[in-house]
């Protein structure tokens, strides 16, 4: 299964309307209001453009209620479970708790503290966009809710996660400086492995990276952050050392819980190992890392 299927891809309409088009076993398919408000979204996501004020949908009850759902199960794992930098970048960025934030909110949150700022998107975007936009200190971001009947589990990423997991992660100058050098060695990549070799080593670490403190395993990664599920399976994955060739080419299936996580000895091990990684990355390095592994 690829992962626009699973990421509920669009449907242009001649007349201008958009369809967000989700599959059967997605937990708002048959509910009229969700699938609507999630066309809505996307369509006002579609019609931003650069320089315009960011769309701010009046966010229901119901979807506060999901957010205050989320936060309130997240709280005390990530108390028990996530490593020191997220916790004070978390600390640092203070976003509201009982109620969906706005991207401008989020941005004008992070623009002090690390310069960042949030755009919306309406789905996954393309991997050469999504990540080349960190160099310019732009995170893409969706604007939908999962389905309140299932406020712990969702299918694809939404606000929760791009910003529980994503904001929160970028409030640490060490966090926001990694996804620059990110953004800034897809500009130096042309070929699509290259970008799939540094998307998957992002996939490893920003999304699912685990660091060790006081002898435990500590999460950073956004991906088991903003995941009541994956925060509670991840100690019990088989945690590897850092090791950026197999990052890079490990084979994963976004569907389950990671059953392969890396780890970072520390925190200055992890910032100082994909530091040296991003800032030289590029299609001649990505050749020579991956010469004699199996395609």
């Amino acid at each position: 299964m690829t992962e626009s299927q699973l990421y509920a891809p669009l449907r242009l309409h001649d007349s201008g309307e958009v369809d967000v088009i989700l599959g059967d076993n997605h937990p708002g398919f048959s509910d009229p209001v969700y699938r609507s408000r999630r066309n809505e979204l996307a369509a006002q996501a579609l019609a931003w453009q650069p320089g315009q004020p960011v769309p701010e949908p009046a966010y229901t009850e119901v979807e506060d209620g999901v957010w205050r759902a989320v936060d309130h199960h997240l709280e005390p794992r990530h108390a028990r479970h996530a490593c020191r930098a997220y916790l004070e970048a978390k600390e640092e960025l203070g976003l509201p708790r009982d109620r969906v934030p706005q991207l401008r909110e989020v941005s004008e949150r992070l623009a002090p503290v690390t310069g960042f700022r949030y755009v919306p998107v309406a789905g996954l975007a393309p991997l050469r966009e999504f990540y080349g936009s960190f160099a310019g200190s732009t995170f893409s971001s969706t604007q939908y809710l999962r389905h309140p009947s299932m406020p712990l589990y969702t299918p694809e990423p939404d606000l929760v996660h791009e910003v529980i997991g994503h904001a929160n992660q970028l409030a640490s100058p060490a966090f926001a400086a990694l996804y620059r050098l990110v953004g800034e060695a897809v500009g130096r990549t042309s070929t699509d492995a290259a970008l799939k070799f540094l998307s998957q080593v992002f996939w490893f670490s920003l999304e699912f990276g685990v660091v060790f403190e006081g002898g435990e395993p500590k999460a950073y990664g956004a991906g088991i952050l903003s995941s009541f599920g994956e925060i509670e399976a991840f100690r019990g994955a088989d945690i590897r050392p850092l090791d950026l060739v197999s990052m890079g080419t490990l084979p994963y299936d976004i569907t389950r819980y990671q059953p392969v996580l890396f780890a970072a000895d520390s925190m200055a091990h992890l910032t100082e190992t994909l530091s040296e990684l991003f800032s030289s990355f590029d299609d001649d390095l990505h050749a020579r890392l991956t010469e004699g592994t199996a395609r």
